[in-house]
């Protein structure tokens, strides 16, 4: 993936940050994938190293991003594609704070600074969700999500209007260099978001 991401992680207190990275563990084991990596909330790719080289951490703090309350996740369905990042995923709501979010975070790829060119991209294009699959695989068929679906439901997580555990509220960004190998993308600077 060329550059590098800022993606929207759990707050560290919520039980997700938790149950998230065991559940890809489980749905990796369960198709054979080797690809281990972070749950997240992709928020923008494309950002050039150009752009945070005088230091990561400063230039994400000086992001002017919405606040913590504002920002809702809100698991849907399982969902898959025909495509290795998105090869099985929870699908996220777009939320007004999500894709706010995801927004000003667009605005700091090249060719989407002005012109609501960011706006429109969230609003046409971008697509929340948190993937729990990389893979080579054809896409996951609908009969074969109810195990990983069950796996979900027993970690606590539900997919109904009303149930457990459906998604979060604020959390944090990070910024990860995705043009490096999977087994390498760890974020290079963090910031909770703020009341």
């Amino acid at each position: 993936m060329p550059g590098s991401s800022l993606w929207l992680l759990p707050p560290k207190s919520h039980p997700l940050d938790k149950i998230l990275p065991k559940l890809v563990e489980q749905t990796s084991s369960h198709f054979g994938s080797s690809h281990s990596f972070l749950p997240h909330v992709t928020l923008t790719s494309e950002v050039s190293p150009s752009t945070y080289s005088a230091g990561p951490q400063a230039w994400l703090d000086s992001l002017t991003l919405p606040s913590s309350d504002d920002v809702q996740v809100e698991f849907e369905k399982l969902a898959s594609e025909d495509v290795f990042f998105r090869k099985l995923y929870i699908k996220c709501r777009k939320t007004n704070g999500v894709k706010k979010l995801a927004q000003v975070c667009r605005e700091k790829v090249a060719g989407y600074e002005e012109d609501g060119k960011a706006e429109t991209w969230a609003e046409e294009a971008y697509n929340p969700h948190l993937s729990l699959l990389y893979h080579d695989c054809p896409k996951v068929e609908p009969s074969d999500l109810a195990p990983i679906e069950r796996l979900a439901q027993e970690s606590g997580i539900s997919f109904a209007s009303k149930g457990k555990v459906r998604g979060w509220t604020g959390g944090r960004v990070v910024l990860v260099p995705t043009d490096k190998p999977i087994h390498q993308w760890l974020p290079i600077a963090e910031r909770a978001l703020q009341l």
